[in-house]
């Protein structure tokens, strides 16, 4: 059979039973704070069981979409790497609401399962509650009695409250369940292993298909269990697994269900399924999140940075961390993939089809969005991981401690540092640097970016603390006159002020009839400089832009606000941000030159001190093609070409001209032009630029880095600046010249004192090695027991916190029944170790992580680790001795 005749077969054999057939409910809950998504067949009519609203009928039977990726019932990330869990799949049920009961409910089954689907009955398994006293529920006798009339009891299973009494979740209506599993083993596999052994073991081919459930009880909040007011019949069958065992395949996957995406997807990778694990993985994940990510969207979810949105946005970077990862796409082609589902889908679940276009579109966009950032993220994980092996590696080379090794490589941890830069800048969310984690043998450090988050959320929230007044208006329906490109200072008077406080912090907002000051725009950054009157000055600490108002930003104001005041703009560092967004435009037209026309601006930010450009590009720009950009650039400086400038230009006409635009600018019907020679760089701009490139003076490029995928960044800075930049490193090579004793062969020079360098370290490492290996020989001579255990506890000298361990870890190894307790003074800074036998841990009771925390209290620190082995460090030195003595009283 096929899936679409499986589904309809359902569908007409409990219609032939008197249920009503009704469509599925959205996959999106709207109106239940318990759920955000539809997790089980049942959901939609939980209502009815409660007995909040009449049943409109008294049997149904339906195919829900269901969603489990968040709460109690969480698989997401077994999909794709076994073959029967899913983020969306479909719930096959029927349901009674206060009619038919357990009789009717487990007969029904057993007759579509073995008479209409022709199941073998020897395949077959069913399991019953066999009861709970902590909660006084009985087994179920009743659903025991009405199953061995119909298969033998040997293959009628006893299931605890985990397996076998269903719960909706922390609260909601629940009850015993029946379950019903068929075993898709190969006859010898069966000979081999009985399958009643297998059932809930999480094998792939001994699989729960079908549930049926008895609504008798509702939990409550107090976890308490009430009767409902009626007996209702719940249950569902999982279309997925079904499908496998009817059409006799070895995973959901190699069903007709999943098959036309399968193959979609492996013909645009240019791979054939079932041919390499990993290409497999991805695809199933593929294969299985779009049916979740289409379905959600059009049933109103939008991926998005919260609640159920974040959900659907987690699903849908997963898949395309798997797509980008193993099937090499670095374009969107999940959204591709919507025609395929829809088509196929289209009878069951029409509403996809209706909103196909819509679906694509969303997921394309979130697709861009996240692509922009993964490559960087995934870059930025590699090298952590490469680096942390590498340190390990050259530890173990040189015969040092390297404290994450000495457990194996579960103890390598990703920061909750890193784990946060990688949400925060590359939008990975916690659980995809978790799994990225996992594959690479290292775990997380979830505390720490718990931590990270609440730090930024205080950020957040401190810098969000902004209390604005109302405007005072002093000169009513007076229209403001901007004269930055003119002039520098200015006759004028205040039209009107404000207040406003952020981080506790005053400050007035003052906008003047006439300024020449140039507020905040296109990445130059806002004028400083001075507001002069008869009663006084007051500084204009920077210049914003609202709408059309330049608001200049005072920490005070003007003691006579009704007298004419000068508006003067702090010349001199004016001077230099024009230098920088004059060069800026060379730089922009230099890069188009030597790296190609795809270059454009992606963003910018021209200041006093430097200039920084972020432009479209997809590799590394060399040494060579930034040695050529700063040539061309200082080439056209020395040319000293005049600004030609047009204001007020029709936008067509600038077009025609062909003038770049920069990117982020907002552009009206007329435009200024900016033009450094018609055949080199002409740009639209409202910026303030030099006259002349000459005033430049000299340009310098002091960084080249990557932004994220596909853009690069370029710092550099020009004139005074520049020079000085330069005088300082020429003095630096001189001194490094100097200190080596060479005017030539530097590099020769160098290597010869790292060599040296590097030998005198080993010779220092192995020296502090035999130091530790002498203080353990001696330690071991002093140990004592103490209430029946090997005890010890000591200061010792060590160099740094691995030489520590291994000095823990070397006595542990030559001292049975230890506890150990060695405390140090490491560069001014209290250390603490706590080590214990396996012996002392399991037959003692002791925890060194209990231990090692309350000894720390001496030492004003904390600490933690593993229940044999934990450290601690603190700000008092001269505590140590104390934290000892705590250590004897304890073990005593």
């Amino acid at each position: 059979m096929t899936s679409a005749e499986i589904r309809q077969k359902f569908l007409d054999f409990f219609a032939s039973k008197g249920h009503q057939v009704v469509p599925s409910a959205p996959i999106v809950v709207k109106d239940d704070p318990t759920l955000m998504f539809i997790n089980s067949g049942m959901a939609p009519f939980k209502d009815y069981f409660l007995g909040n609203k009449p049943a409109p009928y008294a049997r149904v039977v339906d195919t829900q979409k269901c969603l489990r990726v968040s709460g109690k019932h969480n698989d997401l990330e077994e999909v794709g790497y076994d073959t029967y869990h899913h983020t969306m799949f479909e719930m096959l049920g029927n349901w009674s609401f206060g009619d038919y009961f357990k009789q009717d409910a487990l007969r029904w089954s057993w007759e579509l399962l073995t008479e209409v689907y022709k199941l073998p009955k020897d395949r077959l398994y069913v399991s019953v509650f066999q009861g709970d006293a902590s909660e006084n529920l009985p087994m179920d006798q009743e659903a025991y009695d009405i199953w061995k009339t119909m298969i033998a009891e040997d293959r009628i299973l006893m299931g605890n409250k985990k397996d076998n009494f269903w719960e909706m979740g922390d609260t909601g209506p629940c009850g015993p369940c029946s379950e019903i599993h068929v075993d898709l083993r190969s006859d010898e596999e069966r000979a081999q292993v009985d399958g009643k052994s297998l059932v809930n073991n999480d094998h792939p081919q001994v699989v729960e298909i079908w549930n049926n459930v008895f609504m008798e009880f509702n939990r409550l909040a107090d976890s308490s269990l009430v009767k409902l007011p009626a007996q209702h019949v719940d249950t569902g069958m999982g279309f997925e697994r079904l499908c496998m065992a009817i059409q006799g395949k070895q995973s959901n996957y190699d069903t007709d269900v999943f098959q036309p995406l399968i193959q979609f997807i492996a013909q645009e990778a240019g791979v054939v399924y079932g041919q390499n694990e990993k290409t497999d993985i991805a695809i199933r994940v593929i294969a299985d999140h779009i049916r979740a990510i289409s379905f959600t969207i059009a049933d109103g979810q939008l991926p998005s940075n919260n609640k159920a949105g974040y959900v659907i946005r987690r699903i849908l970077r997963r898949a395309v961390r798997y797509s980008f990862t193993y099937l090499n796409f670095k374009k969107p082609f999940l959204n591709t993939i919507v025609p395929v589902l829809a088509h196929q889908l289209a009878n069951v679940f029409p509403e996809l089809k209706a909103q196909q276009a819509f679906v694509q579109r969303v997921i394309e966009e979130e697709e861009n969005a996240f692509l922009r950032t993964l490559e960087n993220g995934l870059k930025r994980l590699d090298e952590y991981f490469k680096n942390t092996e590498l340190l390990r590696n050259t530890a173990i080379d040189n015969g040092q401690p390297f404290m994450h090794d000495l457990r194996g490589p579960e103890n390598l941890t990703v920061s909750g540092s890193t784990m946060f830069e990688l949400y925060d800048t590359f939008g990975f969310p916690p659980d995809l640097t978790a799994l990225i984690a996992k594959e690479n043998g290292f775990t997380i450090d979830e505390a720490g970016f718990t931590t990270e988050m609440e730090q930024q959320k205080s950020r957040s929230r401190n810098a969000a603390a902004t209390e604005q007044g109302d405007w005072v208006v002093l000169q009513p329906d007076v229209e403001t006159e901007w004269v930055a490109y003119d002039a520098e200072e200015v006759e004028a008077r205040v039209v009107r002020y404000r207040q406003v406080t952020a981080k506790n912090k005053k400050e007035f907002h003052v906008v003047l009839d006439r300024t020449p000051f140039y507020a905040e725009s296109g990445g130059q950054v806002g004028d400083t400089g001075m507001l002069e009157s008869a009663a006084g000055n007051v500084k204009v600490l920077d210049t914003k832009k609202e709408n059309d108002l330049i608001l200049h930003i005072t920490a005070e104001l003007p003691k006579d606000l009704e007298a004419p005041l000068k508006a003067k703009v702090d010349s001199r560092r004016r001077a230099l941000i024009k230098k920088n967004h004059s060069a800026t435009h060379l730089l922009h037209a230099a890069l188009k030159q030597v790296l190609g026309d795809h270059v454009n601006q992606k963003g910018s930010l021209v200041s006093d001190k430097l200039l920084r450009f972020d432009f479209s590009h997809f590799t590394k720009v060399t040494e060579e093609q930034l040695r050529e950009v700063e040539h061309i650039v200082n080439e056209r400086i020395r040319e000293s070409i005049e600004k030609d400038e047009r204001r007020n230009v029709p936008i067509e006409e600038a077009k025609q001209l062909g003038a770049t635009a920069l990117f982020g600018e907002k552009y009206g019907d007329f435009v200024r032009v900016i033009t450094f020679n018609k055949d080199y760089s002409i740009e639209l701009c409202g910026g303030i630029h030099v006259q002349n490139t000459g005033n430049i003076g000299f340009f310098k490029i002091v960084s080249e880095s990557s932004v994220a995928a596909g853009v690069r960044r370029i710092e550099a800075i020009t004139a005074d600046v520049a020079e000085e930049y330069v005088d300082e490193q020429i003095s630096q090579f001189e001194e490094v010249k100097q200190l080596l004793g060479v005017q030539k062969d530097f590099g020769k020079a160098i290597e010869k004192l790292q060599d040296e360098n590097s030998a005198l370290r080993k010779q220092l490492e192995a020296f502090e090695l035999k130091q530790v290996t002498a203080q353990k020989e001696k330690l071991a001579s002093q140990v004592r027991e103490v209430n029946g255990v090997n005890f010890l506890s000591a200061k010792v000298e060590v160099s740094n916190a691995d030489y520590l361990k291994k000095l823990a870890f070397d006595l542990r190894s030559v001292v049975d029944n230890l506890v150990l307790v060695l405390a140090a003074d490491v560069d001014g800074k209290p250390q603490l170790a706590v080590m214990l036998s396996d012996e002392v841990v399991s037959g003692k009771g002791l925890n060194a992580v209990q231990m090692v925390k309350e000894l720390a209290k001496e030492i004003k620190g904390g600490g933690g680790g593993q229940p044999f082995y934990a450290t601690a460090g603190g700000k008092e030195v001269a505590g140590l001795d104390a934290a000892l003595a705590k250590a004897q009283g304890l073990v005593q």
